[in-house]
Formats: C-alpha cells, sequence, structure tokens
C-alpha cells in the first residue's frame, strides 16, 4: 500500500513539472523574437458568421519568410475585420493588405527591446522552474508522511532521491529552452 502511494506521488509531480516546461514552451512561443510566426496571432478572435472566432479558422496563416506574415481570409469581406482585429490587438504589428491577402512585417528589434524580451523570457523561466521545486518539496513532504506511518526509511530515501534526479531533469530543460529563446531574440 505504502509503494503504491509513494508511486503516486512520484507521478503526480512529475505529471506537474511536465505541465511547467509545457506552459513555459508555450509562453516562450508567444514571445516576439523579431522571427514570423503564427504562433504571434493565436490571441486574435474574428467574428466570423455570429461566434468569435480564432483567426486560423476563418483564414490560411503563412510565414513567407522569415520577417512577414500572410493572412488570406477565406473569404474576402473578412478582410476589413481580420485588420480591425489585428489593430485593436496588442501584437503591435501593423497590417497591409492588396485586397486578398493580408501582410504583417516584423520590425527589426531594437538592442533595448530585445533585452526586455530576454528578461521576459528569464522570468517566466524562473517560474516554471520554482514550479519544479514546488512539486518536489510536496513530494518529499509526502514521503516523509509516509515514512512516519510506516514506510521504511531507506525506502522514503531513496524515493526522494529519484525525486531529486527527476526535479534536475526538468530544471534543465527549462534553462535549454531559456537558452534558445535567448539566442533567439538576442541574434541580430
Amino acid at each position: 500500500m505504502d509503494l503504491e502511494e509513494l508511486n503516486l506521488y512520484e507521478a503526480a509531480a512529475e505529471e506537474q513539472m511536465q505541465a511547467a516546461v509545457a506552459h513555459l514552451d508555450d509562453a516562450l512561443s508567444h514571445i516576439r523574437a523579431g522571427k514570423a510566426s503564427p504562433k504571434l496571432l493565436d490571441p486574435i478572435k474574428i467574428e466570423y458568421y455570429g461566434t468569435l472566432s480564432p483567426l486560423s479558422s476563418c483564414a490560411t496563416v503563412l510565414v513567407p519568410d522569415a520577417r512577414t506574415i500572410a493572412i488570406q481570409p477565406w473569404e474576402k469581406k473578412l478582410i476589413g475585420e481580420i485588420e480591425k482585429a489585428i489593430i485593436n490587438s496588442n501584437i503591435g504589428l501593423t497590417p497591409s493588405n492588396n485586397g486578398e491577402i493580408i501582410r504583417l512585417t516584423m520590425p527589426p528589434l531594437t538592442e533595448e527591446r530585445r533585452r526586455e524580451l530576454a528578461k521576459q523570457c528569464k522570468a517566466e523561466a524562473e517560474t516554471a522552474k520554482m514550479s519544479i521545486r514546488n512539486a518536489r518539496r510536496e513530494a518529499i513532504e509526502e514521503f516523509k508522511k509516509l515514512q512516519k506511518d510506516g514506510l521504511p526509511e531507506d525506502v522514503e530515501k531513496d524515493a526522494e532521491e529519484a525525486m531529486q534526479k527527476t526535479h534536475d531533469k526538468y530544471i534543465k530543460q527549462v534553462d535549454e529552452l531559456y537558452a534558445a529563446k535567448e539566442k533567439e531574440i538576442m541574434t541580430v
């Protein structure tokens, strides 16, 4: 019984750690690094047949080159609506259209803006690390409770060591994600 509980706590902690890394990956993908990415448009919603729909469900979004996003609405009447939604969003890009396709051109980032974005990425990475550390701490507290309830001390210590290794693995993943995003931002 105790070993089953121990395994449950280990699995729950690892699941929390995986979720923290996945959340970080998602958060970093939405930070504009001077390169065009369709994910930048994820928060934009368009009035389409009476409901607010994601831009991707009423237009084709392409990235023809590193600095341009092309949006081709499925219906021409949506061009004005899409442009208005982009302007009203806080992504900081100005759309231009030729009557069929809307283009968004990514301006080059200033050195100061690059530093701000790198700082924002670091904060996101620290938040993820905090979540991972909290998951480890909670699991170890549960292991200690199980030991008080009769779990052998050596089994509890082995579980703590395994949890530390799991923690280290996910912290390394966070560091790698952060380093890659920082490099992407700081590369001119």
